[in-house]
């Protein structure tokens, strides 16, 4: 190693979040005595959200020491499942079949196609949520309380990492996923003006939206998003006994 130079040892479940060019071989970084553990790390493109303990020398070490010539920095990921240090979730706007999803399952679950990221961090803090998204640089926006990154490209691995990491209290059903108000049981009658024809000749059973009044029943698409739910009321228990 050079002078000058601290190695930085990346855990392989993080090592997918280094920049390209730092993914092979090992991660030498310059110490210029004024760069804190917390800048490195994130400057290699891994967010603070994502790590979980940090060493120096094999000695814990908080994201303010500033390396040192020579030093051997590990970085760890968090552990699962890690309770989520909000009151729900806030979700950008690239992760609108998710929030679908989490709210299907009953998950407090915030989403909005609008907000930019200044408004994103804000909104989050405001309503004590954390923040999920796959933009490494808006997890390390330094007013960003609580967030973390979601790792898959397809919604059923999202949902399944999620679940994985947060292990959320789940209660399918009782969420609207359009707008995240909760459900309620309405007898036919007092939907029955809002109802197709067709709809109203096959179906008994209607939930409303209190606070956008979308009127749910089981139609064709029940039998998919019952296994939605059952997979993933499967994952949740067996995460629960690890």
């Amino acid at each position: 190693m050079s002078a000058g130079q601290a190695q930085v040892l990346v855990a392989g479940e993080l090592r997918f979040l280094l920049r390209p060019r730092c993914r092979i071989g090992p991660v030498l970084v310059r110490c210029d005595g004024t760069s804190t553990l917390g800048h490195v790390v994130q400057s290699l493109g891994v967010p603070l959200t994502e790590v979980g303990g940090l060493a120096v020398n094999g000695a814990a070490a908080p994201t303010t020491y500033r390396p040192q010539d020579g030093d051997v920095v590990q970085v760890s990921p968090v552990r699962r499942p890690q309770p989520p240090a909000a009151a729900g979730f806030l979700l950008d706007v690239h992760l609108g079949t998710l929030a679908r999803r989490l709210r299907l399952l009953g998950v407090d679950t915030a989403y909005s196609t609008q907000a930019d990221d200044d408004a994103l961090v804000e909104q989050a803090n405001a309503g004590q949520r954390l923040l999920l998204t796959q933009d490494r640089g808006l997890l390390c926006r330094r007013m960003l309380r609580a967030g973390a990154y979601v790792c898959g490209a397809r919604p059923d691995d999202q949902l399944a990492d999620v679940l994985d990491r947060f292990a959320p209290p789940l209660s399918p059903w009782t969420r609207c996923p359009a707008c995240n108000g909760p459900l309620a049981a309405v007898s036919k009658a007092s939907v029955d003006p809002l109802l197709r024809p067709g709809t109203r000749r096959t179906y008994r059973d209607f939930s409303r939206c209190r606070d956008c009044g979308k009127v749910y029943w089981r139609g064709a698409h029940a039998a998919r998003l019952d296994a939605i739910v059952r997979a993933a009321t499967a994952a949740a228990t067996a995460t629960t006994r690890r």
